[in-house]
């Protein structure tokens, strides 16, 4: 075999899946990046035109207070920076989720291909919903923050920078009253978030753990009725609950006060309030006009409205950047690839030799220097106390996990030198914890050969022993097992699963 291109192969299919550089959230957005600038851009243009239609209407106002003023042109100019900023704003916000629908596409194709080269241990270990929540929550979390969030974030920067500059420009004394009011508010906000990162992490940590507390109390509700009464399983409940709300006390403590002090200070009227107030003494004394007042009574609103969207948006960023991190951890995940080159089992013999094997984060090994033949047409039984790695060694034949040290063998190839689906047309295994789709009982067995035809289903049905069983129900074999076989028993689960084998016909079975 050659080596070097076999590792050449191996190499340029690591590539296709290679992790994203760097973390975070702009990390994981760099195919978009143009989308997402554009979005951002257009967003900004769009708050420099409505500013701008501000200041013409303040022109627009002094052509109506002056003798034989022409305001018109003032009013047309407003009316055109108008409309220019709804149509910049409507297109910032098309773009932006066009470019959140394509990245929701390319991160749920990476992730999918990558489930598919992820051991199939490491995806049991995790569970489905674990998995699941990546896929389609923190996805979808990402979808929401580029569709709505990204237009927002070159509006919330420009705002107050242009209508800070334009304040500047009409009257330096107003721009410093507008920043003195601001400067006490973001002021009292800081205050509120002393060790805001440290308390959001305990939060979160605690908001799963009262989640995780509540998902098992209800699972395992038939043992609690019976063994527990509820006393201990709800005591971890309510533990949880109180370290919560404790979190909650706290934080409400450091922030509360000051947090609201600046809520007030930071929106329109206490600003409005101190420019008005400003402004009606400097007219009293003939140090500023109605227009330049009214211009800077509409533009220091906005200052202060602008102030708040841009602190939601820090705390919107943190959020999806959460969801960035369990995505690129998912990323991160070393992935199982095959031989390039086209292996065929000479039989149906599994063959372990010196086989070493410790599950990830543990020290000790599951499996120490383990060597054993089973010959094609044999039934071999592993016989063990619980612990001495019966279940791991099942799991290495069809690699759901690759070995320490040593090699696993089907036919006399190593499990790592054939391909996926010739691997998975030699093996075929039925779980300890059976699974069945939410479908007909036909459809659940015809998943082992899917153009099989009734016959054979049924068939195979009658080897596993369950035909019977299936016939007698109203529906037959178009009876719906429920969302993971919920309306069968365990034992009629297990035969469905056996019955999904023996069609499949593999020759080998685990």
């Amino acid at each position: 075999m050659d080596v070097t291109a076999d590792n050449q192969t191996m190499t340029d299919m690591d590539t296709d899946l290679s992790p994203p550089a760097g973390r975070g959230i702009w990390a994981l957005m760099h195919p978009i990046k143009k989308g997402i600038a554009t979005a951002m851009a257009m967003g900004a243009m769009g708050v420099i035109l409505g500013l701008g239609a501000i200041a013409l209407l303040a022109g627009c106002l002094a052509g109506l207070l002056e003798a034989g003023g022409h305001p018109w042109w003032w009013f047309c100019g407003a009316a055109a920076f108008s409309i220019g900023s709804f149509f910049l704003r409507i297109h910032a916000f098309k773009v932006s989720h066009l470019a959140a629908f394509d990245l929701e596409v390319i991160l749920r194709t990476d992730l999918a291909a990558r489930l598919g080269r992820l051991p199939l241990g490491y995806i049991l270990q995790e569970g489905t919903g674990a998995l699941a929540k990546v896929i389609q929550d923190d996805v979808r979390s990402l979808h929401a923050f580029v569709a709505d969030s990204t237009p927002m974030v070159g509006r919330s920067v420009a705002m107050p920078a242009v209508a800070l500059i334009l304040i500047a420009i009409i009257d330096w004394r107003l721009t410093l009253v507008a920043l003195a009011v601001l400067l006490l508010g973001l002021a009292a906000m800081f205050l509120a978030m002393r060790g805001n990162r440290e308390l959001q992490k305990e939060y979160d940590s605690l908001q799963e753990r009262v989640a995780g507390t509540v998902i098992e109390f209800v699972q395992a509700m038939p043992v609690v009725r019976t063994f527990d009464d509820g006393v201990t399983s709800f005591g971890r409940y309510q533990t949880a609950l109180e370290g919560f709300k404790d979190v909650l006390i706290r934080w409400f403590k450091i922030a509360g006060t000051s947090g609201r002090i600046g809520f007030v200070l930071l929106g329109p009227l206490p600003t409005l309030l101190a420019l008005t107030c400003t402004g009606f003494i400097l007219f009293r004394y003939d140090l500023i006009s109605i227009p330049t007042w009214t211009a800077i009574l509409l533009l220091g609103t906005g200052l202060a409205e602008s102030l708040m969207p841009l602190m939601w948006l820090n705390h919107l960023i943190r959020k999806a950047n959460a969801s960035a991190l369990r995505i690129q951890q998912l990323q991160a995940r070393k992935l199982q690839f095959s031989s390039a080159f086209s292996r065929q089992p000479r039989d149906a013999s599994v063959t372990f030799e010196e086989v070493s094997f410790a599950y990830e984060g543990r020290e000790d090994k599951a499996l120490s220097k383990v060597s054993f033949h089973a010959p094609q047409g044999t039934v071999t039984a592993l016989v063990g106390p619980s612990g001495a790695g019966k279940t791991t060694v099942a799991r290495l034949i069809p690699r759901f996990w690759d070995v320490t040290a040593g090699s696993v063998r089907v036919g006399d190839v190593d499990v790592r030198d054939l391909q996926p689906q010739t691997l998975m047309e030699h093996v075929s295994f039925v779980f300890q914890d059976t699974f069945l789709f939410k479908d007909t009982i036909a459809a659940n067995i015809r998943l082992g050969r899917p153009e099989a035809t009734d016959e054979e289903v049924q068939a195979a049905a009658r080897a596993a022993q369950i035909h019977d069983f299936i016939t007698s129900l109203p529906e037959g074999y178009e009876t719906i097992a429920g969302e993971r076989g919920a309306r069968l028993s365990g034992g009629e689960r297990q035969r469905v699963t056996i019955a999904r084998a023996i069609l499949r016909n593999c020759p080998i079975v685990v």
